[in-house]
């Protein structure tokens, strides 16, 4: 039986509008121009509205007509967030809570209307499927916020979606066509294609992934989802991809159907058909078919296509029967430093500085106002964002890591770290694949190694390209590892990367000449790429 967690109807709320007139007047009358007091507003009379007692018609008729405004004003009020490192500052974090508050508002608004129409209310009678479908949408809504600032949800949140959608399946009312202008380029959904949208979106590895990739993630699920059911029972063919499976009275998502005890809680996903349908896109567009054609966007670049839809294949479809990666011992304590200059610095002994030049004692100053400088053990230099963290995971490839001590700076996607795990002499470079904030306001990170022992390096342009007012740049050069077939390379600032460019390489043994060979890879302030030595 479907349980709504409502708060009682409270006599003395006072919303500004209490009907459809009203709403329309005050609507009228709100001013966009002004996003943060419209939103406040927004959220304020809605939920006063969902404390006073109307009719349930009245009220559906008046949420259906704020729908457009909420909208919009999330939408305009979500991108303050949009590339914001982890933590969130505080301003930052009020942004996105009020944006979840006010989804959930829209939730509740739905639900006291659901509570009528369970209480029997003929005059909302035949709107069962409308009032489901809207609860999942705002429940999946606000999940999908979570999902795209990088902070884990409340499994209360799941508790929520399932429940409202065994109760739509239970009516029979989870696969009944409702209508929808909002949802861009499917007008027409129902219950069914919405949880599934929500499954998918949570089991897509979303922390992952980027705001613009989650963005096309969604638009994508809207069409997608249309080609999943959910059933009470599932086959498998050899090779075929395998079902994931959903407890609709867990606070979980999807899990891999053989890891679940079937029961008549128990709904499947057969992903074969999405399996093909990614694998279909995927083939023509390394054929050259456009994006546009295949419903994958007018603006977006084919290759990146390419790569969303093979790490979405691998998500739904691959991992789950993958054999599991063998990890290292752990847990245990490790240091993370990250910003290119800290962590040459951390490397190096010292701060940068041109060579041959001293390093003035305003600057020496600054430096030794984060630790002390030791000469006895010169490649201890405490750099300012030198953190105490915890590997959860480690492999020869990656890591899982937590923050364990103060929060020093902020982390972005892609952005260059180096980590240094307890007993180990060196620091390891890596480059962060995922973020995410835990419930206890942990910042917990994915890491991919760069192979080798990272050196420091100054590098400049040199041949043609030099000058006498080049100065040196930072830089790490990274070793060939021959056992591994991986040659040397460099990791360079961001953007200073040109193919053939001659530069001057200078590190603790040497000075060499190099001409630059390929981008291998970039990030959010680096770029690694290959190289050849020139002799002279």
């Amino acid at each position: 039986m479907l349980t709504l967690p409502l708060e009682p109807m409270d006599d003395r709320a006072n919303p500004a509008f209490k009907n459809v007139a009203e709403c329309t007047k005050w609507l009228n009358q709100l001013q966009l121009t002004n996003l943060q007091l419209a939103h406040s507003q927004l959220l304020i009379q809605i939920n006063e509205l969902n404390h006073f007692p109307i009719r349930a018609l009245e009220r559906l008729s008046v949420l259906e007509l704020l729908r457009e405004t909420v909208a919009h004003v999330q939408a305009d009020y979500a991108k303050k967030l949009i590339a914001r490192p982890l933590l969130l500052s505080d301003p930052e974090y009020m942004v996105f809570v009020s944006i979840v508050h006010l989804w959930q508002a829209m939730v509740t608004g739905y639900q006291r209307c659901l509570q009528d129409y369970l209480s029997g209310d003929k005059q909302i009678k035949k709107q069962g499927d409308l009032l489901c479908h809207r609860c999942l949408l705002y429940s999946g809504l606000e999940i999908f916020e979570y999902l795209r600032t990088g902070y884990e949800f409340n499994p209360s949140l799941w508790y929520q979606l399932h429940n409202l959608y065994a109760f739509a399946e239970q009516e029979q009312l989870h696969e009944i066509e409702v209508k929808d202008e909002l949802n861009a380029g499917q007008v027409r959904t129902n219950c069914c294609n919405i949880y599934v949208k929500t499954l998918l979106a949570c089991d897509a590895h979303p922390a992952e992934l980027t705001r613009s990739q989650l963005r096309l993630l969604d638009g994508w699920l809207n069409t997608w989802s249309k080609e999943i059911r959910l059933a009470r029972h599932f086959t498998v063919s050899k090779g075929d991809a395998q079902p994931l499976a959903v407890d609709l009275e867990s606070t979980q998502g999807l899990q891999w159907a053989r890891q679940v005890k079937d029961n008549e809680h128990i709904r499947y996903l057969a992903l074969v058909p999405l399996s093909k349908l990614l694998r279909v896109k995927i083939i023509l567009l390394d054929q050259g078919t456009s994006s546009d054609k295949l419903g994958l966007g007018v603006q977006v670049h084919p290759d990146e296509c390419v790569e969303l839809l093979n790490f979405l294949h691998k998500c739904w479809c691959e991992l789950h029967s993958a054999p599991p990666r063998i990890l290292r011992a752990i847990p245990q304590e490790a240091q993370l430093c990250y910003a290119p200059d800290q962590i040459w610095a951390q490397l190096k002994g010292k701060p940068f500085a041109q060579p041959h030049q001293s390093i003035d004692a305003m600057t020496r100053q600054a430096a030794e106002s984060f630790g002390n400088v030791s000469d006895k053990a010169p490649s201890l230099y405490r750099c300012a964002t030198l953190e105490d963290w915890l590997l959860e995971s480690d492999s020869l490839l990656d890591a899982q890591l937590i923050r364990r001590g103060a929060a020093l700076g902020r982390l972005s996607y892609s952005q260059l770290v180096a980590v240094r795990a307890s007993g180990a002499n060196d620091f390891v470079l890596a480059a962060t694949t995922w973020l995410k904030v835990t419930r206890t306001g942990k910042l917990q990170i994915g890491v991919s190694y760069f192979p080798g022992t990272p050196d420091p390096v100054y590098i400049r342009p040199a041949g043609l390209n030099q000058s006498a007012g080049n100065l040196y740049e930072l830089a790490f050069s990274l070793p060939a590892l021959p056992a591994m077939n991986i040659p040397a390379s460099l990791i360079l600032p961001r953007a200073w990367f040109e193919v053939g460019r001659v530069i001057e390489v200078r590190s603790r043994q040497s000075v060499q000449i190099a001409k630059l060979g390929i981008s291998v890879a970039r990030g959010l302030d680096y770029e690694r790429v290959s190289f050849i030595p020139i002799k002279l």
